[in-house]
This record gives structure tokens, C-alpha cells and sequence, in this order.
């Protein structure tokens, strides 16, 4: 086998990055925007790196920082905010909520399930049956739905289960992750009824 044919097996990443084909700085910002946009959740480093096409993950988080500081500066209806774990999500500010829910299309949950999901925010940890008792029976469709979307865990506790709701929750709410401080939450914005 010859030098060069040697060298190229032993650092295969190296061949790989120099056959990608080089992605511009803009290229990058605008796919980092769009993962950010598009994905309706936070990101990290990795995910942002991949959506990128780049293999930096500190790259990545560059440019989201720069994506957020610039979408500030613009004072749109529309930032990037900073999650712990150095996760990044763009989302709409809560003080344009009202304007934009008159017009979205279609809604990740009906209101129906929406308003077993405040339930189990408030009543948190809550069993199975207790949330058929305050909800009906329709509650274990809910439930299914809101474990879909990532909204709820559950463990066992006997026969039954004990729902509580996940830091995907929370980050897609603007809610605390912590049950006392979101139960005051949701009683400042009159999100439960009794």
C-alpha cells in the first residue's frame, strides 16, 4: 500500500470533511435559523451543529447566540431564547401570542386536551384515576396526545399511574420546571378551572 493511501485510512474523518463540499458563514446562520424556526423545540449544540453541516459544536452555538442577539436588536414579535443545558428554541414572545393564535391554522392540541394538560400541570403528580374522575373518561385520549407531543411523563404507583408534566412542557409554555412556582403561574394567568 502506498504513503498517501495509508494516510487517508488511517484519519478517515479528515477525508470526509475535505470531500463536504465548504458551507459559507450565511449558509450556516440560515440553516442554524431554520433547525431553530422549524423544529418548535429547543435545540443543543449537536442538533444544531448537524443542522448546520457543520461539525464544531462550538461553531454552532456561536451562531445561534448571534442569531438570538440580532433577532433582538430587530424588537420582532419573534426571539431565541437560551434553555440550561446551552439549548437554544425561537419562539414567539408571550405578549404576541394573542394576535398570532387568531391566526394559526391548526392547533398541536384541542382545547379539550389543553385543558387536561392544566390539570395535570396544577394537580401534578396526579393518578390516572383521579384525572378521570375531574376530566371523564375522554381524559385517556388526551393523555395519549399530550404524551405524544412530549408534554407528559408518567410512572407507575401500584395499579395505576401518576402523571406530571416534562421540562419540554415547560420550555414550550414559558412555564417553571419547578410544580410549586408553574402552579402559581397558572393561577396569575387564570389557566385552571376548578
Amino acid at each position: 500500500m502506498s504513503e498517501p493511501q495509508q494516510e487517508q485510512e488511517e484519519r478517515p474523518e479528515q477525508a470526509e470533511q475535505a470531500a463536504r463540499p465548504k458551507v459559507s458563514d450565511a449558509e450556516i446562520r440560515a440553516r442554524i435559523e431554520a433547525a431553530l424556526y422549524s423544529s418548535g423545540r429547543a435545540l443543543d449544540a449537536e442538533q444544531l451543529a448537524k443542522a448546520a453541516g457543520i461539525s464544531s459544536k462550538k461553531r454552532a452555538m456561536d451562531e445561534a447566540k448571534a442569531i438570538q442577539s440580532r433577532m433582538k436588536s430587530m424588537l420582532s414579535a419573534i426571539e431565541v431564547v437560551e434553555y440550561p443545558g446551552q439549548r437554544y428554541a425561537m419562539q414567539l414572545k408571550a405578549e404576541y401570542t394573542n394576535v398570532a393564535r387568531k391566526f394559526a391554522t391548526k392547533p398541536l392540541l384541542s382545547k379539550a386536551a389543553l385543558r387536561t394538560l392544566s390539570f395535570i400541570a396544577y394537580f401534578q403528580p396526579i393518578s390516572s384515576a383521579d384525572l378521570a374522575l375531574r376530566r371523564g373518561s375522554q381524559a385517556y385520549d388526551h393523555v395519549k396526545d399530550l404524551e405524544e407531543v412530549g408534554f407528559l411523563a408518567w410512572e407507575r404507583k401500584g395499579r395505576s399511574k401518576l402523571y406530571r408534566t416534562t421540562t419540554e412542557f415547560s420550555e414550550y409554555f414559558g412555564l417553571s420546571v419547578d410544580p410549586q412556582t408553574l402552579k402559581h403561574q397558572l393561577e396569575r394567568r387564570a389557566l385552571i378551572l376548578r
